[in-house]
């Protein structure tokens, strides 16, 4: 596949946040009398914006304020968006590379809009793509795809031309609802079964595998997680 239109997620695909998005949680949480958490358990809790990563902070039964939380969570990681996040390894490379292409490149995510795109400035990638859609920015969260087929549609790129690449299940989910090809990672946050399970048409070992995706489409199979692009 040679794609029209690649529609990138961000933490966990294009960028490991995790350590700071655990520091500012953490921050949020000691601010207002709340449990911390390691960084494995937040990062388990990272794909579905930042309201139900607050939200899963917190015992059920708690009775933090979930709003406030939010807030105080934006605001510090607002302060220190990138502090330890860098790119994988390769990611800048395969952006230049599908860039020398002409290939048209986004990022949509989850995470807040404004803070993706604070963080896409803060590691100098933000000339790399036309659009930065997020939470917040008009449309649907992931699974939803919505924002998936706008960016389809203003980018004139028929959905079954797009290639939706992230590390996460509304990542892969979104995609198939929006007719796209899915190329799901396996460095990022989510579990090589996991993923195989929603059966993507790619799982890719590392990111110079996005340019290298055949005309052979070759579906992951959940009894073979070491299923691979092909």
């Amino acid at each position: 596949m040679v794609p029209k239109l690649v529609l990138f997620d961000l933490d966990g695909t294009l960028v490991d946040s995790a350590p700071d998005i655990a520091a500012a949680l953490n921050a949020a949480l000691a601010e207002l009398g709340q449990p911390t958490h390691p960084l494995g358990t937040v990062t388990s809790y990272v794909g579905d914006g930042a309201a139900k990563l607050v939200e899963r902070s917190v015992d059920p039964g708690s009775e933090v304020d979930q709003e406030v939380l939010l807030e105080r969570f934006r605001t510090q990681y607002a302060a220190k968006v990138c502090v330890h996040t860098r790119l994988y390894p390769g990611i800048a490379e395969v952006l230049a590379g599908l860039a020398a292409r002409g290939t048209p490149l986004a990022v949509l995510t989850n995470k807040p809009g404004d803070l993706a795109r604070s963080l896409l400035r803060a590691l100098a990638l933000d000339g790399r793509f036309a659009d930065v859609v997020g939470d917040g920015d008009g449309y649907a969260r992931k699974p939803a795809p919505d924002a998936a087929l706008a960016l389809c549609a203003k980018h004139q790129v028929a959905p079954a031309d797009a290639l939706v690449v992230g590390d996460g299940l509304p990542d892969v989910r979104m995609g198939r609802a929006a007719g796209c090809r899915v190329a799901a990672v396996a460095w990022g946050y989510t579990s090589i079964e996991g993923l195989a399970l929603e059966r993507p048409d790619w799982i890719l070992d590392g990111p110079e595998e996005l340019l290298q995706l055949g005309s052979r489409r070759r579906d992951a199979d959940p009894r073979r997680p070491s299923g691979r692009c092909g």
